[in-house]
């Protein structure tokens, strides 16, 4: 089992948050005009389709190489829906194109990506979530 933390914190000026892992930073944010938001960053519909799709990236290079395969051009393409109120995400559909630089078939390399995405596997599978009010 492993454990992974991120931190969150506003930034000072804005209503929008800065978020880290290590020394990787991102800006979180609502659109310009919605509840105080003005598009610094990504909201969280976008944050959750990026994970998808980054992590499903990251797999299909990990896929690769354990099978000796060398991947070149990469290119994933996330749709999210949203739905119902409060809103959730109610479907994602991901399309995948990527090249073998050996010319092979990259079908088997997408199909076991897609089996051990850590991400695409967490949403199928439903996450519980819990919030705590810290004091």
């Amino acid at each position: 089992m492993s454990l992974v933390s991120v931190e969150l914190r506003n930034i000072p000026g804005t209503q929008a948050a800065l978020g880290w892992a290590g020394g990787h930073t991102l800006v979180v944010d609502r659109p310009e005009g919605k509840a105080g938001g003005m598009g610094l960053g990504f909201n969280g519909a976008q944050m959750l389709a990026l994970a998808l799709g980054g992590c499903f990236c990251n797999d299909l290079r990990y896929v690769a190489e354990t099978m000796g395969v060398s991947l070149g051009s990469i290119e994933v393409s996330v749709s999210l829906t949203l739905a119902g109120e409060p809103m959730v995400a109610s479907d994602a559909t991901m399309t995948v194109r990527c090249e073998t630089r050996d010319g092979s078939d990259p079908a088997p390399i997408i199909a076991r990506a897609s089996e051990g995405c850590m991400v695409g596997n967490s949403l199928r599978r439903g996450l519980p979530v819990a919030i705590i009010a810290a004091g």
